[in-house]
């Protein structure tokens, strides 16, 4: 297959596809974004569209936007909040999730201290489908100026849920023989109800990478979280826990990857469901071996398949995932190319593991400012979104591609 190659106009805000003869959208067809935008979020529709939500910059300050893609077309721009004191970080991203008919979620981060990483989550709810937000909450009440961040919204009957990267512990010196359990971040989750009461705070796992993203997907046992664990001897591999019967359950390793990493990769994993199959991807670097990997869970057990690798020559990471209701995953990932550059690539497995071809969405710089592309599948489409770096301008990029892979 021939790659679809971009070429963007970001002065402009528009751009052309060079690929079998596809002509210059409409206005419609061009995601509502400035220049100097950034950190984009998908979040699946009840409609089978999208909500992409980014953050730009206005006045001495920034804003949480966002913007609904439905039959090819693009509304215009919403503003959720805006602040001067938000922290704003490459890694770490706000969201505007959907969680239902009526029923959305937000969460920016706003800084808490003098310190570089101290940082609370701040959360908001509406309840007519983004047409209005309440005042921010604060999940957490541990008020320490420690890291708070690395986000994920899930709906949890009709409340919102959130699990999150909690740093309370880290204030404790390191100083002589501390364990790092006593002083690592920690995974927890809480509740919001739709006025605004904080519930259910619970921890997840009292030992975790730093600063690596989280992800919730809803199966029809309830939520799953996934995120990199860390071990007391520094090992980070990727794990799993579901929320049954009002807790969470001890978290489970989907793969023995071993890799050992004195800090944190900022490479977290990702997650997608669709009934009983759950489908979940990402980066390691175990044995020196850059790789992308890919597994799957059927039924309402907590066992994975063994990994498939989706790259083992030039991954770089940044991974999402999707998966249908036959068990078909679309991988998506950077992937090291030339003179500091990464291509974004996405590829098919279907449920016997076979991998399809690699087919290459565009190429962005590798550096962080192009921070964590992502997909989400709109009809028998997959609509991505990324951050273009162009002479240190930053905006908002999108694309959409076929889910199967054309045939040559």
């Amino acid at each position: 297959m021939i790659a679809q190659k971009v070429i963007r106009t970001i002065a402009a805000g528009c751009f052309i596809l060079l690929a079998h003869g596809c002509s210059q959208p409409t206005s419609s067809s061009v995601a509502p974004t400035l220049i100097g935008s950034q950190l984009p979020h998908l979040s699946q529709h009840p409609d089978g569209g999208a909500v992409m939500s980014w953050v730009e910059p206005v006045g001495a300050g920034h804003r949480l936007q966002y913007a609904h893609f439905s039959n090819g077309a693009w509304s215009n721009a919403h503003t959720v909040a805006s602040g001067e004191d938000w922290f704003v970080n490459w890694a770490d991203f706000p969201s505007v999730e959907v969680l239902g008919k009526d029923l959305w979620g937000a969460h920016w981060l706003v800084r808490s201290g003098w310190q570089t990483y101290a940082y609370d989550v701040a959360v908001s709810i509406s309840t007519d489908a983004g047409r209005s937000w309440s005042n921010s909450i604060i999940p957490h009440d541990d008020n320490t100026p420690t890291e708070h961040g690395f986000v994920s919204l899930y709906p949890q009957g009709e409340s919102l849920g959130l699990v999150w990267l909690d740093g309370r512990k880290t204030i404790a010196s390191a100083a002589g023989d501390v364990a790092p359990e006593d002083i690592g971040m920690t995974l927890r989750s809480a509740k919001l109800t739709r006025d605004g009461q904080v519930t259910e705070a619970l921890l997840i796992d009292g030992l975790v990478c730093d600063c690596c993203q989280t992800d919730v997907a809803i199966s029809s046992q309830g939520p799953i979280v996934v995120y990199r664990d860390r071990s007391p001897e520094e090992i980070r591999d990727i794990s799993v826990a579901r929320f049954r019967d009002g807790s969470w359950s001890q978290a489970k390793t989907i793969s023995d990857d071993n890799w050992q990493v004195y800090g944190c990769p900022v490479n977290g994993p990702a997650i997608d469901v669709a009934g009983d199959i759950v489908a979940v991807a990402w980066h390691t670097q175990a044995d020196n071996q850059p790789r992308v990997r890919f597994a799957l869970s059927i039924g309402t057990s907590d066992e994975f398949d063994a990994p498939i690798d989706i790259d083992d020559t030039r991954a770089l990471g940044r991974v999402d995932v999707l998966v249908d209701e036959l068990g078909e995953g679309q991988v998506s990932w950077l992937r090291q190319g030339e003179n500091n550059m990464a291509e974004l690539c996405v590829r098919s497995v279907s449920p016997d593991g076979e991998l399809g071809q690699i087919r290459v969405v565009t190429e962005i710089p590798a550096t962080r400012p192009s921070g964590f592309p992502q997909m989400k599948r709109v009809g028998n489409q997959i609509l991505f979104a990324w951050t273009e770096v162009r002479d240190g301008e930053f905006q908002i990029a999108t694309d959409v591609i076929p889910w199967s892979t054309p045939v040559p």
